[in-house]
């Protein structure tokens, strides 16, 4: 099979021909289809994402979508021919997805959405895994709640959004002006935190209460504005980007509490997966009623032009979540 290897950090990925992998008991073939590429992904080719504890030379891609070519012994929830997707490998020694193959934990996967194609598919699984993770297994949140969101229009962010929103509650996400738009045609009520402050929407929205949740996936400072911003007693802040160093005063001085999520844990510990397989059906749940649609950049990478595609999550020039056709 056709694959990219890095073998050194902050240098072009190597295209080679490798044997494709075989499977062993309990795992399923998936022929690759698309490749989703997230932050973290150009964080390892960087050398920065010690994190995700993935040593060199490897295949990255952390989300795929593709069809299942072979199931191993004892494999029953899939079977080939059927089209699957999920976060996968990419990190923790786990093989990626920019690759034709890979040999993957059935656990890990769902049935794809029947009305996204490949490459809609492939642009959800961790953004939709960390949405989830911090709204409904972290806040427990329910329909009639507030929900603010830091940075709705991220890949994080919007699917924060049309999670919340499809369960019911009012929410609103701090963005650019730009976005706006947007973050409207999501259901949500944009809020522009370059004119307004924290202590300012949170009057203008909430008559000063606060918000029942708050998630941040911005980090910094803007983690810091998420513990003002929570509602007294009731409030709860989530973050997956919270690895700083904050004051945790503002948050008790409101009787709030806070969460962290790191959803790279099932694949560095082997704990969690049969929930992230779980998450990903929810996924398309939502997808197949018509509630769910991820944001994708309209510019089309193949393992030949990736270092394009790189340069575009680099830049900042991506207006989406960016995916690579295999």
């Amino acid at each position: 099979m056709k694959a990219l290897i890095l073998e050194q950090y902050n240098q072009p990925f190597q295209q080679v021909e490798i044997k494709k992998p075989a499977i062993g008991k309990g795992q399923v073939l998936v022929k690759i289809k698309a490749s989703g590429i997230n932050p973290l992904d150009l964080k390892i080719k960087q050398g920065k994402g010690e994190h995700a504890q993935q040593q060199l030379p490897a295949i990255l891609g952390i989300d795929l979508a593709g069809i299942v070519e072979e199931a191993g012994e004892g494999v029953t929830i899939f079977k080939p021919g059927d089209e699957v997707y999920g976060m996968t490998g990419g990190i923790g020694g786990n093989q990626g997805s920019l690759a034709e193959y890979a040999a993957v934990d059935p656990a890990l996967l769902a049935l794809k959405p029947a009305n996204l194609t490949m490459r809609q598919a492939a642009a959800i699984p961790l953004v939709f895994i960390t949405a989830w993770e911090g709204l409904v297994d972290r806040a427990h949140f329910h329909s009639g709640q507030t929900v603010l969101i830091q940075g709705g229009s991220g890949g994080v962010g919007h699917m924060a959004v049309q999670i919340a929103v499809a369960k019911g509650a009012k929410v609103f996400t701090t963005d650019s002006l730009k976005n706006h738009e947007f973050i409207k045609s999501l259901g949500a009520t944009p809020i522009d935190y370059h004119t307004a402050t924290v202590e300012e929407y949170i009057e203008k929205y909430t008559a000063g209460e606060g918000f029942d949740i708050v998630y941040d996936t911005v980090g910094g400072a803007t983690l810091d504005d998420s513990f003002k911003a929570a509602k007294i007693y009731q409030g709860h802040v989530v973050s997956s980007l919270g690895w700083g160093t904050h004051s945790l005063a503002p948050l008790s001085f409101r009787g709030a509490t806070y969460s962290g999520i790191f959803t790279l844990l099932p694949l560095l510990t082997g704990k969690g997966r049969k929930h992230h397989g779980e998450i990903i059906a929810e996924a398309t749940r939502l997808a197949q009623a018509g509630k769910l649609i991820p944001l994708l950049d309209p510019e089309f990478y193949t393992l030949g032009t990736i270092e394009h595609a790189y340069e575009a999550l680099e830049n900042k020039a991506a207006r989406g979540k960016v995916v690579i056709d295999i």
